[in-house]
């Protein structure tokens, strides 16, 4: 009876969702202006511009594919062998999706126009020289001002692609291969966070949902993709380290998320779903709290690094404060965007991401007064029904799993805290398609909740579909 009173409260998330999206459309549309909002298809920061490409038949292929076998195969392949498969599948489906705009326009020239990082490759000759120059053009009026993406991210996120292009892989098209290869391991990153935190079968259903994310639309063609592997990876070591792997993983964790503050400002958000991971490793980070040392430690080498050439991070976000005062955030109005935002993520989450978060909310709050669920090694290792309902019953598999459904449920309420932090905080009015998409890939596992998989993909994967099809995304 709970099964059959769940789903239509699942139905009920997903068309809220809906009606979210509409909202922004039509009131986007007819309410403002262009001139108010600075955008061209709101919520979204594109156009409307109905097309094929060549990617098409591929997209259209990964996505049958996925939802036909991927919740069989994530549930039955060995874990080792998993996590490249998922990496390999996440990659050809950000692929198929850039590609439906071509090569030139999908990919290669992404990152080479007037307001992104490979338009300023010229201006690096000196590396420690524009370091310490760095923020003497953020502002609007300063001096040969940085592009828009360039001064409103730390360096790290442009000297990744000069170091590129150092080691003779320069220019959009190698920039937008390495951007779509690293960001698709955030995939991989989440299924290592979930596992060691809340068990290895609802890592296993949340694979095929990480993989056919949305997500991807934008993951291809932003930096903002490769951003949110980095932050993932930072969260997946910590979270293998609070579960007792070596403590150089913490390390790793302190060094990865160190960088992640040097590529994105507001990532310093991630630091919200870090402490959901010590907080569910607490038993961990008990027993052995040296892991502080050098997970500070990591996290100290980038911020000594980039301070000691010269780049003060704290004047360059207030300045990046004032330079984002200066132009669109001026004009664009609060009122519409704190709520238009979340609109965007439900279109690089998707709607079963929207009743996955319900199912999700719901259990934390059933086990809210035993305290947040502790964990040390990770539970259920082995493999799962595809097509169980982990939300059923108080007996049997539903009962052992409880403890490791409401970890799941604080880490992905983790994420959802850091997106909306970021959200009220005004800092990000319009593009967090693309912005938000280190918080979105912390949303996802919810899916693992929900029963009939395949009908939720479907409904992914078509979301995706129509949005690349029928928007040209771009900024």
């Amino acid at each position: 009876m709970t099964r059959l009173r769940s789903v239509p409260r699942d139905l009920y998330a997903a068309a809220a969702a809906v009606l979210l999206v509409a909202a922004a459309i039509l009131v986007g549309r007819n309410v403002y202006t262009f001139d108010d909002l600075i955008v061209g298809w709101p919520p979204l920061l594109g156009r409307w511009d109905p097309h094929l490409g060549p990617g098409t038949p591929a997209a259209v292929l990964v996505a049958a594919a996925a939802v036909a076998y991927g919740p069989a195969v994530a549930a039955r392949l060995r874990w080792r062998a998993l996590l490249p498969a998922a990496w390999g599948a996440a990659m050809a489906w950000t692929w198929s999706l850039a590609l439906i705009d071509g090569w030139e326009r999908g990919v290669a020239r992404r990152l080479t126009t007037g307001q992104e990082y490979l338009s300023v490759m010229d201006r690096w000759r000196d590396i420690p020289a524009t370091l310490r120059d760095f923020n003497g053009h953020i502002l609007l009026h300063s001096p040969d001002n940085w592009p828009a993406h360039v001064a409103g991210h730390p360096p790290g996120a442009t000297l990744t692609y000069v170091l590129l292009d150092r080691i003779g892989l320069g220019g959009g098209g190698w920039a937008g291969t390495f951007t779509i290869t690293v960001g698709a391991t955030a995939c991989v990153a989440v299924l290592v966070t979930v596992r060691a935190l809340a068990g290895e079968r609802l890592a296993r259903r949340a694979a095929p949902f990480l993989v056919l994310a949305p997500a991807a639309v934008w993951m291809g063609t932003s930096a903002d993709g490769y951003f949110a592997a980095v932050a993932a990876w930072s969260v997946a070591l910590l979270a293998l380290t609070v579960t007792g792997r070596s403590l150089w993983w913490a390390a790793g964790a302190g060094l990865l998320f160190g960088l992640t503050c040097y590529l994105s400002y507001g990532l310093t958000l991630v630091a919200v779903i870090g402490a959901a991971v010590l907080l569910l490793g607490r038993r961990g980070v008990r027993e052995r709290p040296v892991l502080f040392v050098p997970l500070l430690a990591g996290m100290a080498v980038v911020p000594v690094a980039f301070t000691a050439a010269g780049f003060d991070w704290w004047e360059a976000y207030h300045l990046l404060v004032e330079r984002y005062y200066e132009g669109a955030a001026a004009v664009r109005p609060y009122a519409y965007w704190v709520w238009a935002n979340l609109a965007c993520t439900v279109l690089i989450t998707g709607v079963a991401t929207a009743a996955g978060l319900r199912r999700a909310v719901a259990r934390l709050t059933v086990h809210r007064r035993g305290g947040p669920p502790a964990t040390g090694a990770a539970s259920s290792p082995g493999p799962a029904d595809p097509t169980a309902d982990v939300t059923r019953g108080t007996t049997g598999q539903a009962t052992a799993e409880a403890p490791g459904q409401a970890r799941l449920a604080l880490l992905v309420c983790a994420g959802l805290l850091a997106l909306l932090i970021a959200d009220l905080s005004g800092m990000s009015k319009a593009e967090t398609e693309r912005i938000w998409l280190p918080f979105a890939q912390w949303l996802l596992p919810a899916c693992a909740f929900l029963p009939h998989p395949r009908a939720w993909l479907t409904a992914q994967a078509i979301l995706a579909l129509l949005v690349n099809h029928l928007v040209a995304t771009g900024w």
